[in-house]
């Protein structure tokens, strides 16, 4: 398995930190969050110019995390949905990243069920066209408070949009807090449609509540929330999977900690339960 480190767990770091602190705290590899890779191209500054900081510290970018709102259908904000793609796959060919993350929010929601996975698959589609000319990957994500959250979502508009290279990332949390997915249809999914594994913990609001933001259910360290870890990471291992897992923690407290001691917490507590 290749351990990393989510750019979301130390989400007050710059770019530039993150790397050093995925080396620091024995991560292989780093998942980039969209935000900080963003803000450190907006100063002119280069994809080129992080290639070498990667070979320096023995780190691999993983994946670029995320290119949301991928649901966008009025025109201006289509075009502007390819342009975003476009500039994320130009990156990830240039540091040598396999992967982009998806993820549709509510855009669509309040539409009929057929409508919205006949349009997120449409441009899912599209989106993954872009990354074959560059050589790039798309894992999808269900977030939980979204129309499209569980496993059998996934699947379901993944097949509708008839790609080669779109599949799945398994967060724990996000499938868990849903209710509507089990570890038991986890451990019977062909592992070559799972892209990466996001290792969280949590918890969620009782059925029939409403969301609140997710900072305030993930800001805990992996065993420390509701999530039967256990169970999850064993469904996981059932198919076979040896790829990306990546640690993840959402919580404001947590960020104000020392973000290389959470990192290290974060690699210990992934190793006792992998």
């Amino acid at each position: 398995m290749i351990t990393a480190l989510h750019g979301q767990t130390t989400f007050h770091n710059n770019l530039m930190t993150d790397i050093r602190i995925a080396r620091e705290a024995e991560f292989d590899a780093l998942e980039i969050i969209t935000p900080k890779l963003l803000r450190y191209l907006d100063t002119g500054l280069k994809a080129e110019d992080l290639v070498p900081i990667f070979q320096q510290y023995e780190i691999r970018p993983a994946c670029i995390d995320i290119l949301g709102d991928i649901e966008r259908i009025e025109p201006e904000e289509y075009r502007q949905l390819l342009e975003e793609a476009e500039r994320l796959c130009r990156v990830a060919r240039i540091l040598d990243c396999p992967t982009i993350q998806i993820n549709p929010f509510s855009g669509l929601a309040g539409r009929p069920w057929e409508e919205i996975i006949r349009l997120t698959a449409k441009n899912m589609a599209d989106i993954a066209d872009i990354g074959k000319e560059y050589g790039v990957r798309f894992q999808l994500e269900g977030a939980a408070w979204t129309p499209i959250h569980s496993l059998a979502q996934c699947l379901e508009v993944i097949d509708t949009a008839e790609r080669d290279n779109i599949g799945l990332v398994l967060d724990f949390w996000h499938l868990w807090a849903t209710r509507s997915t089990t570890p038991d249809e986890i451990a019977k999914l062909d592992k070559s449609l799972i892209y990466g594994v996001h290792f969280c913990d949590g918890f969620r609001p009782e059925p029939g509540e409403e969301w609140p933001d997710e900072t305030l259910l993930r800001g805990v360290l992996p065993g420390d929330g509701n999530i039967p870890l256990t169970e999850w990471v064993a469904a996981v291992r059932a198919t076979g999977f040896d790829g990306v897992c990546s640690v993840e923690l959402l919580g404001p407290k947590a960020w104000e900690a020392d973000t290389l001691e959470i990192a290290k917490d974060m690699k210990r507590r992934l190793e006792r339960y992998f």
